[in-house]
Protein backbone atom coordinates (compact mmCIF):
# COMPACT_ATOMS: atom_id res chain seq x y z
CA UNK A 1 0.00 0.00 0.00
CA UNK A 2 2.47 2.45 0.75
CA UNK A 3 4.13 1.94 -2.66
CA UNK A 4 1.02 3.25 -4.01
CA UNK A 5 1.02 6.32 -1.95
CA UNK A 6 5.11 6.99 -2.98
CA UNK A 7 4.01 6.21 -6.78
CA UNK A 8 0.56 8.80 -6.33
CA UNK A 9 3.47 11.18 -4.64
CA UNK A 10 5.79 11.35 -7.53
CA UNK A 11 3.04 11.87 -10.42
CA UNK A 12 1.82 14.73 -8.08
CA UNK A 13 5.18 16.25 -7.86
CA UNK A 14 6.14 15.84 -11.40
CA UNK A 15 2.59 17.33 -12.75
CA UNK A 16 2.85 19.89 -10.74
CA UNK A 17 6.57 20.71 -11.59
CA UNK A 18 5.66 20.28 -15.35
CA UNK A 19 1.78 22.87 -14.34
CA UNK A 20 4.36 25.28 -13.42
CA UNK A 21 7.08 25.67 -16.32
CA UNK A 22 4.24 26.20 -18.27
CA UNK A 23 2.57 29.20 -16.37
CA UNK A 24 4.04 31.07 -14.14
CA UNK A 25 7.61 29.75 -14.77
CA UNK A 26 7.51 29.83 -18.82
CA UNK A 27 9.96 32.71 -18.64
CA UNK A 28 12.44 31.28 -16.15
CA UNK A 29 15.86 30.68 -18.15
CA UNK A 30 16.11 27.13 -16.87
CA UNK A 31 12.92 25.80 -18.09
CA UNK A 32 14.24 23.08 -19.91
CA UNK A 33 16.39 21.57 -16.75
CA UNK A 34 13.31 21.78 -14.78
CA UNK A 35 10.84 20.06 -17.31
CA UNK A 36 14.06 17.58 -17.67
CA UNK A 37 13.45 17.28 -13.67
CA UNK A 38 9.73 16.48 -14.03
CA UNK A 39 10.38 13.69 -17.10
CA UNK A 40 12.81 11.97 -14.82
CA UNK A 41 10.22 11.71 -12.09
CA UNK A 42 7.86 9.96 -14.36
CA UNK A 43 10.72 7.93 -15.21
CA UNK A 44 10.68 6.99 -11.59
CA UNK A 45 7.04 6.62 -11.59
CA UNK A 46 6.68 4.24 -14.39
CA UNK A 47 9.50 2.30 -13.02
CA UNK A 48 8.04 1.84 -9.43
CA UNK A 49 4.84 0.97 -11.55
CA UNK A 50 6.55 -1.67 -13.46
CA UNK A 51 8.24 -3.18 -10.48
CA UNK A 52 4.89 -3.50 -8.46
CA UNK A 53 2.78 -4.78 -11.32
CA UNK A 54 4.96 -7.44 -11.87
CA UNK A 55 5.36 -8.13 -8.41
CA UNK A 56 9.35 -7.45 -7.89
CA UNK A 57 8.86 -4.85 -5.36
Amino acid sequence: MALWLVFGMILLSATGILALTFGPLRAAANVQTIRIIAGVQYACALLLLGARLSGKA
